[in-house]
């Protein structure tokens, strides 16, 4: 939906470009450039507040990963993509909402090599490029998806950084639980139990 938003908001902008400066056609198309903008951010917004809302909802641990997005926004390649996504404003979004409603949010490190650590059996590959999507562990020759990989240890990074002890090898950054619990209803309570962690790239 952002993407078809976005078109139409590059149609509207090479047209006004067609427009004579101070003519009421421009201020037309202006305006309509100005709708599009709007329409293209709150996109975006509507899909970041339904998806946080989702993760903290179902999750009573989230376990996140510190990205460089300024460095990475440098890739010409990559850059409309990534700010596409809005990580920034993910990651602000998922601190607030686990902060109200008593989540524990991890976040790990940046330098934590997940994609070229083996979640089986902890092999860490010496390289691993960016072009490599699918790989096999040389040590137990498990074959990993490579987002999939870095999901799994980045899980396993943030469900020992929220136990407590962290290992050598978990890269537990940061935890976080603030706030209280979400006021219950006054009927039968009972413990609910564990929901597992889910890991985002």
């Amino acid at each position: 939906m952002v993407d078809r938003k976005a078109a139409n908001l590059a149609r509207y902008q090479r047209r006004m470009a067609r427009c004579q400066r101070g003519s009421a056609n421009r201020r037309k198309a202006k305006n309509k450039v100005a709708r599009a903008h709007r329409k293209v951010r709150n996109a975006r917004q509507d899909f970041l507040h339904k998806t946080t809302t989702s993760l903290v909802a179902s999750a009573d641990l989230i376990a996140i990963e510190d990205l460089n997005v300024k460095g990475m926004v440098r890739n010409r390649r990559l850059a409309r993509s990534i700010s596409d996504c809005g990580w920034g404003e993910f990651r602000r979004q998922l601190e607030y909402k686990c902060e109200r409603a008593g989540r524990t949010l991890v976040v790990i490190d940046r330098w934590c090599p997940s994609s070229k650590t083996c979640s089986a059996c902890g092999h860490l590959l010496e390289q691993l490029s960016l072009n490599i999507r699918v790989w096999t562990c040389p040590g137990c020759r498990t074959r990993h998806d490579r987002d999939h990989n870095a999901a799994k240890n980045i899980l396993a990074a943030g469900r020992a950084a929220a136990r407590g002890h962290i290992p050598g090898d978990a890269c537990g950054a940061g935890v976080r639980r603030q706030g209280t619990l979400l006021p219950q209803l006054a009927v039968k309570q009972e413990t609910p139990p564990a929901r597992a962690g889910l890991p985002l790239l």
